[in-house]
């Protein structure tokens, strides 16, 4: 083993086989992964001091909450126009943008 992921933790698929995945983390590592170890969720981490996350996706709609840097977030829909609805563990929810997170 290299290092242990904690539960959610988000990586980017690099290579799908059968049993093992390859994945590259936030700080760039590279490491295989088996297939069974790995969610379904989709969830991306906070790679900003603070970010706003938002009612609707545009920068001038109110702001929800405040995300810290590397607060990790669900993905509740798919990216787009530069926003990205996401979920909070505590559940509150939102639109942040996709420039703000790494892993969507």
């Amino acid at each position: 083993r290299i290092f242990v992921a904690s539960r959610g933790y988000p990586f980017e698929v690099l290579v799908k086989l059968d049993q093992w995945t390859k994945v590259r983390d936030a700080g760039g590592e590279v490491a295989w992964v088996e297939n069974k170890s790995l969610g379904d969720r989709r969830n991306a981490v906070v790679s900003v001091p603070v970010a706003d996350i938002r009612a609707l996706p545009d920068a001038g709609s109110a702001i929800v909450f405040e995300a810290y840097k590397q607060v990790l977030l669900e993905l509740v829909e798919p990216p787009a126009n530069g926003w990205v609805k996401v979920r909070h563990r505590d559940g509150q929810e939102g639109f942040a943008r996709i420039a703000h997170l790494w892993g969507v």
